[in-house]
């Protein structure tokens, strides 16, 4: 995964989730729980496109020589 899609990934999921909270009325616990789910989302999304989990949920740690 080119590290430029990953840049450009995190800063539009920013700046939807920065928009959704200013612009959209809500509770705040809702808000909260909307914020834990697309961090969690967004922390999957990376390790599974850093090859470090994989889809059976296997847990790969690169080898340090």
């Amino acid at each position: 995964m080119p590290l430029v899609n990953v840049v450009v990934t995190l800063i539009v999921v920013g700046v939807i989730l920065w928009l959704i909270n200013t612009y959209i009325p809500m509770q705040a616990t809702i808000k909260k729980i909307l914020n834990i789910v697309v961090v969690i989302v967004v922390v999957l999304w990376l390790l599974y496109g850093f090859g470090i989990i994989n889809n059976s949920g296997d847990i790969h740690l690169p080898v340090v020589k």
